[in-house]
């Protein structure tokens, strides 16, 4: 059975450093997501990892629906991504479980950009693995049930979003 994800001191002191790192930009692939809290309303800021395949950005949640994907989904997608003097406004769209359960598996499998393979096995033996019912190396079928329990996210820029304006003649 998959461990429920709690908020300990570690993991405050760990999100506090991770904080500080992504503000300055030192963190190559932390960023901080600020989204409206859906209960105080107010901007909450939470240290990611986004994870990059064939080009494209997706935020995962390796620990289940916690309370970054809650307000996420109450902000209807709306957020800001911020690494060093860099702000990005971003409407992250949640994929359904058949296109978001292959990105799950390779991302538990490879882990973050940058980060050193010795490490990805680290964190998917003594962290990662308590909070999936599967195997890191599951097949396919099983990941889609997973995703169910870890969304995944899209995460085109509002730049991206903006319909193109049309060359030639206004109709």
């Amino acid at each position: 059975m998959a461990k429920p994800y709690r908020m300990t001191a570690y993991v405050r002191f760990n999100n506090a450093i991770n904080t500080f790192l992504a503000r300055r930009g030192i963190m190559g692939n932390t960023f901080l997501l600020t989204v409206r809290g859906r209960k105080s309303g107010k901007l909450i800021e939470t240290p990611l990892s986004i994870f990059v395949l064939e080009g494209k950005r997706y935020l995962i949640a390796p620990y289940g629906v916690v309370n970054w994907v809650r307000n996420l989904r109450a902000a209807g997608g709306m957020a800001t991504l911020t690494r060093g003097r860099h702000r990005e406004q971003i409407h992250a769209i949640e994929l359904p479980s058949k296109a978001a359960a292959p990105i799950f598996r390779e991302a538990a499998r490879i882990g973050p950009d940058g980060v050193p393979p010795v490490f990805v096995r680290l964190y998917q033996r003594f962290v990662l693995s308590k909070y999936l019912t599967i195997a890191v190396d599951a097949p396919l079928e099983d990941f889609e049930r997973e995703v169910l329990a870890h969304p995944v996210f899209l995460l085109p820029s509002v730049e991206e979003q903006v319909p193109q304006k049309a060359s030639g003649v206004l109709q």
